[in-house]
């Protein structure tokens, strides 16, 4: 298998992209770490990992907690020795609305949660990925961090963006001791959450969306995780700094 006996952490791993990613990667051989803030819902996951000989550990955590994130770090080391895989999947989209209704609160917010989160993240693996020589590391952006969001504010756009050019920055950094930094950025994947958002929009709106995409749909999140799992895989060993659009054709440079 391409990921045989690797180590892998995926954070926003209850659902959606996060889960799928999870699961692709135990597929292809990696043990996986899964975290989130609900337990019950990583406890599924992991039983559908290991329902299909997978090995899963558990590690709740808010990874916008400098101290839950030392811990989430320290369980997987603790269990496996070591930690070759990150995958930075947590965050939240937001209510669309414009610039002058977004309050200092929410904008500060949406950035810890979808910006810092990742900052905390990476500096508690980094360490122990210099010390190996070796690792992975895929942060999730978004469409909106590369163009603009159809779904979510104007914070959301700027943290992802910001998810970007962090990625280029450690791949240069980390770079030179063997850890590949790439990125994903997704467009509107029917995840639970996105799937209630779509279905707010009317007719009109949906179509209006989806013209714009060569595809005429929207992703499924196992069609995120596969490009996430080839990043993560030795197959990639010589992609480091880049950001893969993942929107069925609506965004192209």
């Amino acid at each position: 298998m391409l990921l045989n006996d690797r180590i892998a952490l995926v954070t926003g791993a209850s659902r959606g992209i996060g889960a799928a990613t999870a699961r692709v990667l135990a597929q292809r051989g990696a043990r996986v770490a899964v975290s989130a803030r609900t337990v019950s819902d990583l406890e599924w996951v992991a039983a559908s990992i290991r329902k299909k000989g997978g090995e899963a550990l558990v590690v709740p955590c808010d990874v916008a907690n400098s101290s839950q994130v030392a811990a989430m770090t320290e369980a997987v080391m603790k269990k496996w020795g070591r930690l070759d895989i990150l995958v930075n999947n947590a965050g939240l989209g937001t209510p669309v609305k414009p610039v002058e209704d977004v309050s200092p609160e929410e904008w500060d917010e949406t950035m810890l949660l979808n910006l810092k989160s990742v900052f905390l993240c990476i500096r508690a693996a980094a360490p122990i990925m210099k010390r190996q020589e070796y690792g992975r590391i895929v942060n999730v952006s978004s469409f909106a961090g590369r163009f603009f969001s159809r779904l979510s504010g104007p914070q959301y756009s700027s943290a992802k963006a910001g998810v970007v050019g962090f990625t280029r920055h450690m791949a240069a950094e980390l770079g030179p001791f063997g850890v590949c930094v790439n990125s994903v950025a997704p467009s509107p994947v029917l995840t639970e959450r996105v799937k209630a958002k779509w279905e707010s929009r009317d007719e009109e709106e949906r179509q209006r969306i989806l013209a714009g995409i060569p595809l005429g749909r929207v992703a499924q999140p196992e069609e995120i995780a596969t490009v996430i799992a080839f990043l993560a895989s030795d197959d990639a060993s010589y992609v480091n700094g880049v950001c893969i659009d993942v929107n069925g054709g609506s965004y192209m440079v």
